[in-house]
């Protein structure tokens, strides 16, 4: 209000500024439809996902790539070519715990990480903890919560404090960074609900990021070292949702260099986003094709033969910009998944 000239009222600046916005970056027809249906109605639900990517798998298969407009080869580029990768197979839970931590499946993780989730349990176990998955858990609202929709975001938050109420526990571990940046900020959603302001602030307290709670746990883990990593070095992107607002970026790479001392080489602008960014792939696709190429060549450059991050979305970014430079030899892997191919 300060910063208003004299005279003008701040009520009928904001309404300017807002209209100059919107009349000057309006969202195209296809951004629109893409976020408002894609990325809001079919993406927080797992099973609609799963009947979303099915046209896409059989386009695959078919080897239609070739005849689709760009933006189209783009978007299939970011689906994996087996959606089911990794064990899938539910661990064992260990007899004698030393306690039972809870865990987000989030909505993309279940779907096209399926064995990045059952990893992530694996080295809970190991660590000597039961896993529990709340029933009644939904999509952490993270997707609503960046175009806008805060209330849907706020209906979505809700619905996890109720779930996992019901079962308590101390550590809620979360394996998607940009889930777990929403989800640590419920008690901000959330801050003017009396019925769920101050649920909401201990909900968040006990969210941690899988490589935020392991480190303190490796003694348990027994990982094995001395894999062989001839072929090159391995290095960690910082996924933006981690690195930025939840300032962890020093504990994954103790992880990677418990199990492979030496290999790790530091990735020239690491903290520099993939072009991922949420959906902004999807919804920016000039500015993430950009940003895409930049990690790309940084990654080559690097001369890596693995590339290790924290983010779902990082993953499928960094994995479609290699298969443009013909690199699909390079291997782009979870930490979870990383770190239990040690166990």
């Amino acid at each position: 209000e300060t910063a208003c000239p004299s005279g003008v009222q701040y009520g009928s600046l904001l309404e300017d500024t807002r209209d100059h916005i919107e009349a000057t970056h309006k969202r195209s027809v296809v951004q629109t439809a893409l976020r408002r249906i894609f990325i809001e109605k079919i993406f927080p639900h797992p099973w609609r996902l799963r009947l979303a990517l099915i046209p896409a798998m059989i386009a695959k298969g078919l080897g239609l790539r070739a005849i689709m407009p760009q933006f189209a080869k783009d978007a299939l580029d970011l689906v994996p070519d087996d959606l089911a990768s990794g064990s899938t197979d539910e661990p064992l839970q260990p007899s004698e715990a030393n306690g039972t931590v809870q865990m987000i499946r989030g909505c993309v993780m279940p779907v096209m990480f399926q064995g990045t989730n059952a990893n992530t349990i694996r080295l809970a176990n190991a660590a000597g903890y039961k896993v529990n998955q709340p029933a009644g858990q939904s999509c952490c609202g993270a997707l609503h919560a960046h175009s806008g929709q805060l209330e849907e975001a706020r209906r979505l938050a809700r619905k996890n404090i109720d779930a996992f109420e019901s079962t308590p526990s101390d550590i809620i571990l979360i394996n998607a960074a940009g889930c777990g940046s929403t989800l640590k900020e419920y008690g901000h959603l959330l801050k003017d609900d009396p019925e769920y302001a101050d649920r909401a602030q201990v909900f968040s307290a006990k969210v941690k990021d899988l490589t935020e709670w392991l480190p303190e746990h490796l003694p348990n883990l027994k990982l094995e070292t001395g894999k062989d990593y001839a072929n090159g070095p391995i290095v960690y992107h910082d996924a933006c949702h981690l690195a930025h607002p939840q300032g962890i970026t020093k504990q994954p790479r103790d992880l990677v260099d418990s199990v492979a001392p030496g290999r790790r080489h530091d990735l020239h602008e690491a903290e520099v986003c993939c072009g991922s960014a949420g959906t902004y792939n999807l919804t920016q696709p000039e500015l993430a094709e950009a940003l895409q190429r930049r990690k790309i060549d940084n990654i080559l450059k690097s001369g890596a033969h693995i590339v290790i991050t924290s983010n779902p979305g990082c993953i499928l970014q960094i994995k479609a910009g290699l298969k443009k430079a013909n690199r699909s030899d390079i291997k782009v892997l979870h930490v979870a998944d990383f770190l239990a191919a040690h166990l």
